[in-house]
């Protein structure tokens, strides 16, 4: 049974986290534990692009989901197939996420126009990228999708349980509560963190960000052609020498020297068919790094 505290007038159940505040840094220094619950650690988060890959329309569009449909009917056929109790042997689960493309720079650029804080900025990029979900959700609709909305966040489980393909929005929910920036009106969390985040809370180990190039350069490919591919590295390499331009949100990886559970994240090109499909599969494509 618990001991319960008391002495100051109020009665506490005796922890280290009593009569603490839950964001102080030294208190949160206290909480590691190497048996940390995973939610989900066998399924893959997979982000697509909002100006990489939706903006682009149909062209870049319909061949990932035809590829993720797929990808959903491989499984589906592998683990029907599979023994009671057996390994099954097919692409890992999924979660979708969609970012918002250019309609976030739009609405940003109008919402500083008017004064909007930095807070209410985040709440309308999420709005943004839900019309996102909804487009892709209208493309894969037959095949099991479904759009979680934040206020469903706990059915998420269920939904992979039930053998569906949820899509989520990348934005991170901070909305008015996004932290004030270092520079600038700009929010500093965007969506790739958005989606980081969302996996490292449920317990992933892996995500695939869908862009339209080949992965991490060293500098940016669309500006100089001499721009090298990093085929493999490691999360200290690259906060060691951080490319001036990333194809990623420079938050996440300064995000990820303190998170717990996810290991793996990998970047291809989802304008070059089978990519996805072979990151899922476990094959060095694109560019993989790796925590350690």
């Amino acid at each position: 049974m618990s001991k319960l505290v008391t002495g100051d007038g109020r009665t506490h159940i005796e922890s280290s986290l009593m009569r603490e505040s839950l964001v102080d840094r030294r208190v949160v220094a206290t909480t590691d534990s190497d048996g940390e619950f995973a939610i989900l650690p066998d399924v893959v988060l997979v982000g697509l692009g909002g100006q990489s890959i939706f903006d682009r329309g149909k062209a870049a569009v319909m061949p990932l989901v035809e590829e993720l449909k797929t990808l959903r009917e491989a499984r589906r056929a592998a683990t029907e197939r599979a023994p009671a109790g057996g390994r099954v042997v097919a692409p890992p689960p999924m979660v979708l996420g969609v970012g918002g493309g250019t309609r976030v720079r739009h609405t940003v650029s109008v919402a500083l126009d008017l004064g909007i804080p930095t807070g209410g900025v985040a709440q309308l990029v999420g709005a943004m990228e839900e019309a996102n979900a909804v487009f892709l959700n209208a493309l894969l609709a037959k095949h099991g999708s479904i759009v979680m909305q934040r206020e469903h966040f706990w059915e998420l489980p269920l939904y992979l349980e039930s053998g569906m393909l949820p899509i989520v929005i990348s934005i991170p929910p901070y909305h008015f509560w996004e932290p004030p920036p270092e520079d600038g009106p700009l929010p500093t969390h965007g969506s790739d963190f958005g989606l980081f985040i969302h996996a490292e809370v449920l317990g992933m180990k892996k995500l695939v960000f869908v862009k339209d190039e080949d992965g991490l350069h060293d500098k940016d490919p669309k500006k100089h052609a001499d721009a090298k591919l990093i085929p493999r590295t490691t999360l200290d390499a690259v906060m060691e020498r951080m490319p001036d331009d990333l194809i990623v949100d420079r938050q996440l990886f300064v995000c990820w020297q303190r998170a717990r559970h996810v290991e793996q994240i990998q970047i291809v090109n989802g304008l070059v068919p089978g990519q996805l499909t072979k990151a899922l599969a476990g094959e060095p494509v694109g560019t993989i790094i790796t925590r350690n």
